[in-house]
Protein backbone atom coordinates (compact mmCIF):
# COMPACT_ATOMS: atom_id res chain seq x y z
CA UNK A 1 0.00 0.00 0.00
CA UNK A 2 1.27 3.47 -0.98
CA UNK A 3 0.59 5.91 1.41
CA UNK A 4 -0.54 9.67 0.52
CA UNK A 5 2.71 11.34 1.96
CA UNK A 6 5.24 8.52 0.44
CA UNK A 7 3.01 9.62 -3.15
CA UNK A 8 3.79 14.22 -1.85
CA UNK A 9 6.78 13.07 -1.15
CA UNK A 10 7.64 11.05 -4.41
CA UNK A 11 5.69 13.81 -6.88
CA UNK A 12 6.31 17.03 -5.69
CA UNK A 13 3.80 19.99 -6.20
CA UNK A 14 2.59 21.52 -8.93
CA UNK A 15 0.27 18.80 -10.37
CA UNK A 16 -2.36 18.48 -8.02
CA UNK A 17 -5.04 19.61 -10.74
CA UNK A 18 -3.60 16.90 -13.13
CA UNK A 19 -3.25 13.85 -10.86
CA UNK A 20 -6.61 13.95 -9.68
CA UNK A 21 -8.41 14.43 -13.14
CA UNK A 22 -11.10 12.13 -14.14
CA UNK A 23 -11.88 13.40 -17.61
CA UNK A 24 -11.86 11.57 -20.78
CA UNK A 25 -8.87 13.95 -22.03
CA UNK A 26 -6.32 14.90 -19.75
CA UNK A 27 -3.58 17.28 -22.37
CA UNK A 28 0.24 18.07 -20.91
CA UNK A 29 2.45 20.23 -22.43
CA UNK A 30 5.30 21.50 -20.80
CA UNK A 31 8.85 22.73 -21.20
CA UNK A 32 12.26 21.21 -20.40
CA UNK A 33 12.58 19.62 -16.85
CA UNK A 34 9.01 20.13 -16.13
CA UNK A 35 8.78 16.86 -14.58
CA UNK A 36 5.84 16.07 -17.02
CA UNK A 37 6.88 12.88 -18.05
CA UNK A 38 8.25 11.09 -14.68
CA UNK A 39 4.47 12.40 -13.32
CA UNK A 40 2.98 10.75 -15.78
CA UNK A 41 4.94 7.77 -15.30
CA UNK A 42 4.07 7.73 -11.33
CA UNK A 43 0.55 8.57 -11.76
CA UNK A 44 -0.44 5.93 -14.28
CA UNK A 45 1.57 3.51 -11.80
CA UNK A 46 -0.50 4.31 -9.05
CA UNK A 47 -3.64 4.39 -10.13
CA UNK A 48 -2.97 0.73 -12.01
CA UNK A 49 -2.55 -0.08 -8.14
CA UNK A 50 -5.46 1.89 -7.42
CA UNK A 51 -8.14 0.44 -9.58
CA UNK A 52 -7.98 -3.22 -10.24
CA UNK A 53 -9.21 -4.32 -13.39
CA UNK A 54 -7.82 -1.32 -15.16
CA UNK A 55 -4.95 -1.59 -17.58
CA UNK A 56 -2.81 1.00 -19.90
CA UNK A 57 -1.65 1.45 -23.50
CA UNK A 58 1.08 3.55 -24.06
CA UNK A 59 2.11 4.96 -27.73
CA UNK A 60 4.31 6.72 -29.52
CA UNK A 61 4.01 7.58 -33.30
CA UNK A 62 7.35 4.70 -33.70
CA UNK A 63 6.94 1.42 -31.32
CA UNK A 64 10.93 1.28 -30.82
CA UNK A 65 11.53 4.85 -29.33
CA UNK A 66 9.29 3.13 -26.56
CA UNK A 67 12.60 1.21 -24.78
CA UNK A 68 14.33 4.11 -23.96
CA UNK A 69 11.32 6.27 -22.78
CA UNK A 70 7.88 5.51 -22.18
CA UNK A 71 9.23 1.85 -20.96
CA UNK A 72 12.29 3.37 -18.78
CA UNK A 73 9.94 5.93 -17.28
CA UNK A 74 7.52 3.48 -16.08
CA UNK A 75 9.87 1.09 -15.06
CA UNK A 76 11.81 3.80 -12.64
CA UNK A 77 8.20 5.05 -11.45
CA UNK A 78 7.58 1.34 -10.03
CA UNK A 79 11.18 1.50 -8.25
CA UNK A 80 10.26 5.04 -7.02
CA UNK A 81 7.07 4.07 -5.29
CA UNK A 82 8.35 0.77 -3.78
CA UNK A 83 6.11 -1.83 -5.87
CA UNK A 84 8.67 -2.55 -8.74
CA UNK A 85 8.74 -6.55 -6.98
CA UNK A 86 5.11 -6.42 -8.31
CA UNK A 87 5.54 -6.30 -12.01
CA UNK A 88 6.62 -8.77 -14.34
CA UNK A 89 8.63 -6.01 -17.31
CA UNK A 90 9.27 -8.23 -20.22
CA UNK A 91 11.13 -6.35 -23.28
CA UNK A 92 9.72 -9.42 -25.65
CA UNK A 93 7.37 -8.23 -25.98
CA UNK A 94 7.61 -5.10 -24.63
CA UNK A 95 5.17 -5.51 -21.90
CA UNK A 96 4.62 -4.34 -17.91
CA UNK A 97 2.19 -7.12 -15.45
CA UNK A 98 1.23 -6.10 -12.09
CA UNK A 99 1.68 -9.88 -10.79
CA UNK A 100 -1.43 -9.93 -7.97
CA UNK A 101 -3.94 -9.07 -10.62
CA UNK A 102 -2.88 -9.45 -13.95
CA UNK A 103 -3.21 -6.09 -15.19
CA UNK A 104 -1.07 -4.98 -17.93
CA UNK A 105 0.83 -2.23 -19.38
CA UNK A 106 0.95 -2.37 -23.07
CA UNK A 107 2.98 -0.50 -25.72
CA UNK A 108 2.02 0.16 -29.34
CA UNK A 109 3.41 2.46 -32.09
CA UNK A 110 1.58 4.21 -34.98
CA UNK A 111 3.87 2.65 -37.50
CA UNK A 112 1.66 -0.70 -36.92
CA UNK A 113 -1.90 0.88 -37.01
CA UNK A 114 -3.25 -2.65 -37.44
CA UNK A 115 -1.94 -3.95 -34.70
CA UNK A 116 -2.65 -0.70 -32.67
CA UNK A 117 -6.48 -0.91 -33.37
CA UNK A 118 -6.52 -4.40 -32.70
CA UNK A 119 -5.12 -4.22 -29.03
CA UNK A 120 -7.34 -5.97 -25.91
CA UNK A 121 -6.60 -7.28 -22.59
CA UNK A 122 -7.41 -10.49 -21.51
CA UNK A 123 -8.58 -9.53 -17.99
CA UNK A 124 -10.19 -6.30 -17.17
CA UNK A 125 -10.51 -3.27 -19.13
CA UNK A 126 -8.04 -1.36 -21.59
CA UNK A 127 -9.33 1.96 -19.97
CA UNK A 128 -6.30 4.48 -19.77
CA UNK A 129 -4.29 5.10 -22.96
CA UNK A 130 -0.97 7.13 -22.89
CA UNK A 131 0.46 9.42 -25.94
CA UNK A 132 4.06 10.24 -25.22
CA UNK A 133 5.29 12.66 -27.65
CA UNK A 134 2.17 13.53 -29.07
CA UNK A 135 3.76 16.36 -31.46
CA UNK A 136 5.12 13.27 -33.18
CA UNK A 137 1.80 12.21 -34.38
CA UNK A 138 1.27 13.83 -38.20
CA UNK A 139 -2.54 14.32 -38.10
CA UNK A 140 -5.67 14.78 -35.80
CA UNK A 141 -6.51 12.01 -38.09
CA UNK A 142 -4.49 9.26 -36.52
CA UNK A 143 -5.29 10.31 -33.32
CA UNK A 144 -8.58 9.37 -33.85
CA UNK A 145 -7.90 6.12 -35.23
CA UNK A 146 -6.30 5.47 -32.13
CA UNK A 147 -9.66 7.95 -30.03
CA UNK A 148 -12.11 5.64 -31.78
CA UNK A 149 -10.36 2.08 -30.52
CA UNK A 150 -9.26 3.06 -27.44
CA UNK A 151 -10.91 2.93 -25.04
CA UNK A 152 -13.99 1.74 -25.92
CA UNK A 153 -17.29 0.70 -24.61
CA UNK A 154 -18.73 0.42 -21.20
CA UNK A 155 -16.23 0.72 -18.41
CA UNK A 156 -18.00 -0.38 -14.74
CA UNK A 157 -17.56 2.39 -12.25
CA UNK A 158 -15.48 3.21 -10.11
CA UNK A 159 -12.91 2.77 -12.82
CA UNK A 160 -13.14 5.28 -15.95
CA UNK A 161 -11.84 6.06 -19.13
CA UNK A 162 -8.80 8.38 -19.90
CA UNK A 163 -6.46 9.04 -22.75
CA UNK A 164 -3.25 11.03 -21.26
CA UNK A 165 -1.30 13.22 -23.79
CA UNK A 166 2.15 14.52 -23.15
CA UNK A 167 4.19 16.45 -25.54
CA UNK A 168 7.06 19.04 -25.52
CA UNK A 169 5.53 22.45 -26.99
CA UNK A 170 5.73 22.22 -30.44
CA UNK A 171 4.50 24.62 -33.66
CA UNK A 172 1.61 26.75 -32.54
CA UNK A 173 0.27 25.26 -36.30
CA UNK A 174 0.20 21.62 -35.12
CA UNK A 175 -3.25 19.89 -34.53
CA UNK A 176 -2.59 19.23 -31.00
CA UNK A 177 -3.15 23.32 -30.29
CA UNK A 178 -6.46 23.52 -32.26
CA UNK A 179 -8.14 20.00 -30.89
CA UNK A 180 -7.47 20.62 -27.29
CA UNK A 181 -6.40 24.12 -26.34
CA UNK A 182 -8.16 26.80 -28.91
CA UNK A 183 -11.34 25.79 -27.41
CA UNK A 184 -12.89 24.79 -24.05
CA UNK A 185 -14.41 21.35 -23.90
CA UNK A 186 -16.23 19.89 -20.58
CA UNK A 187 -14.69 16.62 -21.50
CA UNK A 188 -10.69 17.93 -21.35
CA UNK A 189 -8.41 18.85 -19.05
CA UNK A 190 -5.55 20.70 -20.51
CA UNK A 191 -2.06 22.02 -18.64
CA UNK A 192 1.12 24.05 -19.43
CA UNK A 193 4.23 23.06 -17.13
CA UNK A 194 7.44 23.99 -16.66
CA UNK A 195 10.66 23.97 -14.84
CA UNK A 196 9.62 26.83 -11.96
CA UNK A 197 7.28 23.39 -10.52
CA UNK A 198 10.14 21.37 -10.41
CA UNK A 199 11.53 21.83 -6.44
CA UNK A 200 13.91 18.84 -7.68
CA UNK A 201 16.18 20.79 -9.73
CA UNK A 202 19.33 22.71 -7.89
CA UNK A 203 20.58 26.06 -8.15
CA UNK A 204 23.12 25.46 -10.92
CA UNK A 205 20.13 23.70 -13.11
CA UNK A 206 18.13 27.45 -12.83
CA UNK A 207 21.20 28.62 -13.20
CA UNK A 208 21.03 27.25 -16.83
CA UNK A 209 17.48 28.92 -17.52
CA UNK A 210 18.37 31.92 -16.58
CA UNK A 211 21.13 32.47 -18.78
CA UNK A 212 18.88 30.74 -21.67
CA UNK A 213 16.59 33.54 -20.71
CA UNK A 214 19.14 36.39 -21.28
CA UNK A 215 20.88 34.94 -24.07
CA UNK A 216 17.83 32.65 -26.17
CA UNK A 217 14.64 34.97 -25.31
CA UNK A 218 12.75 32.81 -28.09
CA UNK A 219 13.87 29.29 -27.24
CA UNK A 220 13.73 30.24 -23.14
CA UNK A 221 9.92 30.94 -24.00
CA UNK A 222 9.24 27.66 -25.49
CA UNK A 223 11.43 25.44 -24.14
CA UNK A 224 11.83 26.71 -20.80
CA UNK A 225 8.47 28.40 -20.01
CA UNK A 226 6.47 25.59 -21.80
CA UNK A 227 5.00 28.33 -24.43
CA UNK A 228 3.86 27.15 -28.00
CA UNK A 229 6.55 27.24 -30.96
CA UNK A 230 10.35 26.08 -32.32
CA UNK A 231 13.15 26.82 -30.62
CA UNK A 232 15.34 26.77 -33.20
CA UNK A 233 16.66 24.21 -36.24
CA UNK A 234 13.72 25.33 -38.82
CA UNK A 235 14.58 24.95 -42.06
CA UNK A 236 12.70 27.71 -43.50
CA UNK A 237 12.67 30.92 -41.44
CA UNK A 238 12.31 33.50 -44.26
CA UNK A 239 8.47 32.98 -44.56
CA UNK A 240 4.99 34.62 -43.45
CA UNK A 241 1.10 34.14 -44.24
CA UNK A 242 -0.64 36.28 -46.43
CA UNK A 243 -2.31 37.44 -49.57
CA UNK A 244 -0.09 38.80 -52.32
CA UNK A 245 -1.20 40.55 -56.04
CA UNK A 246 0.60 38.73 -58.73
CA UNK A 247 -1.19 39.39 -61.39
CA UNK A 248 1.93 41.02 -63.39
CA UNK A 249 4.43 39.22 -66.14
CA UNK A 250 7.20 39.12 -63.43
CA UNK A 251 5.31 36.41 -61.97
CA UNK A 252 5.54 32.76 -62.90
CA UNK A 253 3.90 29.63 -61.84
CA UNK A 254 5.26 26.14 -60.59
CA UNK A 255 3.51 22.85 -59.41
CA UNK A 256 5.36 19.99 -57.37
CA UNK A 257 3.92 16.89 -56.62
CA UNK A 258 4.86 14.17 -54.19
CA UNK A 259 3.49 11.10 -53.99
CA UNK A 260 2.00 8.89 -50.88
CA UNK A 261 -1.01 6.56 -49.85
CA UNK A 262 -1.48 5.37 -46.25
CA UNK A 263 1.38 6.63 -43.61
CA UNK A 264 2.17 9.71 -45.72
CA UNK A 265 0.04 12.22 -47.93
CA UNK A 266 0.19 13.53 -51.58
CA UNK A 267 1.01 16.45 -51.52
CA UNK A 268 0.55 18.99 -54.15
CA UNK A 269 1.66 22.45 -54.35
CA UNK A 270 1.19 25.41 -56.42
CA UNK A 271 2.96 28.43 -56.52
CA UNK A 272 4.40 31.57 -58.24
CA UNK A 273 7.66 33.44 -58.36
CA UNK A 274 9.04 36.65 -58.97
CA UNK A 275 12.79 36.45 -59.61
CA UNK A 276 13.80 39.90 -59.63
CA UNK A 277 12.20 40.69 -56.18
CA UNK A 278 13.31 37.03 -54.97
CA UNK A 279 10.00 36.49 -53.77
CA UNK A 280 8.06 33.37 -53.56
CA UNK A 281 3.87 33.13 -53.36
CA UNK A 282 2.08 29.77 -52.45
CA UNK A 283 -1.74 30.09 -53.28
CA UNK A 284 -2.34 26.08 -53.37
CA UNK A 285 -1.93 22.69 -52.38
CA UNK A 286 -3.35 19.27 -52.32
CA UNK A 287 -2.64 17.22 -49.35
CA UNK A 288 -4.71 14.18 -48.69
CA UNK A 289 -3.82 10.45 -47.76
CA UNK A 290 -5.38 7.19 -49.43
CA UNK A 291 -5.18 9.05 -52.80
CA UNK A 292 -5.38 6.88 -55.84
CA UNK A 293 -3.72 8.08 -59.58
CA UNK A 294 -7.21 8.28 -61.04
CA UNK A 295 -7.94 10.81 -57.65
CA UNK A 296 -4.71 12.69 -58.03
CA UNK A 297 -5.26 13.26 -61.38
CA UNK A 298 -9.40 14.19 -60.87
CA UNK A 299 -8.12 16.72 -58.09
CA UNK A 300 -5.72 18.39 -60.15
CA UNK A 301 -8.46 18.55 -63.49
CA UNK A 302 -10.88 19.84 -60.83
CA UNK A 303 -8.79 22.69 -59.85
CA UNK A 304 -7.67 23.68 -63.27
CA UNK A 305 -3.91 22.72 -63.61
CA UNK A 306 -4.00 19.69 -65.48
CA UNK A 307 -2.17 21.34 -68.68
CA UNK A 308 0.52 22.94 -66.43
CA UNK A 309 3.77 21.47 -65.96
CA UNK A 310 4.36 19.57 -62.57
CA UNK A 311 7.44 17.82 -61.68
CA UNK A 312 6.74 14.88 -59.31
CA UNK A 313 8.96 12.53 -57.61
CA UNK A 314 10.90 10.78 -59.99
CA UNK A 315 11.04 7.65 -57.74
CA UNK A 316 7.38 7.00 -58.97
CA UNK A 317 7.86 6.71 -62.30
CA UNK A 318 4.97 4.23 -62.89
CA UNK A 319 2.68 6.81 -61.17
CA UNK A 320 4.10 9.50 -63.41
CA UNK A 321 3.16 7.89 -66.98
CA UNK A 322 -0.32 6.68 -65.14
CA UNK A 323 -0.78 10.74 -64.27
CA UNK A 324 -0.05 11.13 -68.33
CA UNK A 325 -2.51 8.22 -69.52
CA UNK A 326 -5.32 9.82 -67.24
CA UNK A 327 -4.92 13.71 -68.93
CA UNK A 328 -1.59 15.26 -66.95
CA UNK A 329 -0.16 15.36 -69.78
CA UNK A 330 3.15 17.50 -69.47
CA UNK A 331 3.90 15.93 -65.98
CA UNK A 332 7.95 15.55 -65.68
CA UNK A 333 10.13 13.96 -62.87
CA UNK A 334 12.43 15.21 -60.58
CA UNK A 335 16.11 15.94 -60.80
CA UNK A 336 17.50 14.10 -57.76
CA UNK A 337 21.11 13.76 -57.48
CA UNK A 338 24.04 14.46 -55.12
CA UNK A 339 23.10 17.05 -52.81
CA UNK A 340 20.29 17.69 -54.23
CA UNK A 341 17.57 18.37 -51.11
CA UNK A 342 20.28 20.66 -49.28
CA UNK A 343 21.10 22.29 -52.91
CA UNK A 344 16.98 23.01 -53.24
CA UNK A 345 16.62 24.26 -49.87
CA UNK A 346 19.62 26.83 -50.00
CA UNK A 347 17.85 27.76 -53.37
CA UNK A 348 14.47 28.41 -51.58
CA UNK A 349 16.35 30.05 -49.21
CA UNK A 350 17.25 32.91 -51.46
CA UNK A 351 13.34 33.45 -51.54
CA UNK A 352 10.92 35.60 -49.05
CA UNK A 353 8.29 32.92 -49.05
CA UNK A 354 4.77 34.10 -48.55
CA UNK A 355 1.80 31.69 -48.14
CA UNK A 356 -2.00 31.98 -48.59
CA UNK A 357 -3.75 31.20 -45.39
CA UNK A 358 -5.54 28.75 -47.40
CA UNK A 359 -2.69 26.57 -47.37
CA UNK A 360 -3.13 25.05 -43.50
CA UNK A 361 -0.75 22.40 -43.95
CA UNK A 362 1.89 24.11 -46.23
CA UNK A 363 1.98 26.38 -43.24
CA UNK A 364 2.17 23.58 -40.78
CA UNK A 365 5.12 22.46 -42.07
CA UNK A 366 7.03 25.36 -42.74
CA UNK A 367 6.32 25.57 -38.75
CA UNK A 368 8.02 22.44 -37.96
CA UNK A 369 9.86 21.12 -41.01
CA UNK A 370 13.35 21.66 -38.97
CA UNK A 371 17.27 19.83 -39.24
CA UNK A 372 18.17 16.55 -38.15
CA UNK A 373 20.34 17.16 -35.51
CA UNK A 374 21.99 13.77 -36.01
CA UNK A 375 22.79 13.60 -39.35
CA UNK A 376 25.03 15.86 -41.08
CA UNK A 377 23.57 18.64 -42.64
CA UNK A 378 20.24 17.46 -43.75
CA UNK A 379 16.56 17.89 -43.07
CA UNK A 380 14.52 15.35 -40.82
CA UNK A 381 12.40 13.30 -42.69
CA UNK A 382 9.40 14.36 -41.34
CA UNK A 383 6.53 17.28 -41.83
CA UNK A 384 8.48 17.23 -45.49
CA UNK A 385 5.64 16.01 -47.84
CA UNK A 386 4.47 19.61 -49.22
CA UNK A 387 8.54 20.63 -48.60
CA UNK A 388 9.54 18.27 -51.14
CA UNK A 389 7.38 19.19 -53.65
CA UNK A 390 7.68 22.36 -53.58
CA UNK A 391 11.63 21.74 -54.23
CA UNK A 392 11.15 19.63 -56.72
CA UNK A 393 9.75 22.54 -58.78
CA UNK A 394 11.82 24.73 -57.33
CA UNK A 395 14.40 23.25 -59.64
CA UNK A 396 12.70 25.29 -62.76
CA UNK A 397 12.94 28.59 -61.24
CA UNK A 398 16.81 28.11 -60.96
CA UNK A 399 17.68 26.78 -64.63
CA UNK A 400 15.05 29.36 -66.24
CA UNK A 401 12.32 27.02 -66.58
CA UNK A 402 11.93 25.31 -70.20
CA UNK A 403 11.20 28.01 -72.33
CA UNK A 404 7.39 28.34 -71.49
CA UNK A 405 6.16 31.23 -70.10
CA UNK A 406 3.91 30.60 -67.77
CA UNK A 407 0.80 33.52 -66.69
CA UNK A 408 -2.41 33.52 -65.11
CA UNK A 409 -5.53 34.58 -67.19
CA UNK A 410 -8.32 35.79 -64.80
CA UNK A 411 -10.72 35.67 -67.48
CA UNK A 412 -10.54 32.59 -68.81
CA UNK A 413 -10.64 31.43 -65.22
CA UNK A 414 -7.30 29.23 -65.39
CA UNK A 415 -3.71 29.05 -66.55
CA UNK A 416 -2.37 29.55 -69.86
CA UNK A 417 0.91 28.74 -71.53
Amino acid sequence: MISKIAISQTVGGGYDKFWNSQKRYRVLKGGKASKKSTTTALNLIYRLLKYPGSNLLVVRAVMNTHKDSTYAQLKWAQEKLGVSHLFKNNTSPLEMTYLPTGQKIIFRGFDDVLKLAGTTVEKGYLNFVWVEEAFEIDSLEDFEKLDLSVPRGAIPPPLFKQTTITFNPWSEKHWLKKRFFDTESADTDTFTTNYTVNEFLDKTDHAVFEKLKKEHPRRYLVAGLGEWGITDGLVFENWCEGVKDTNSDEWEAYFGLDYGYTSDPTAFIAFKVNKRLKEIYIFDEIYKRRMLNCDIAEEIKRKGYAKERIRADSAEPKSNDDLKRLGITRILPSVKGKDSVINGIMNISEYLITVNPACKNTIAELGSYCWDKTADNMPQDKNNHLMDALRYAFYDVKRGGTGEIVSYSKMKGGWDI
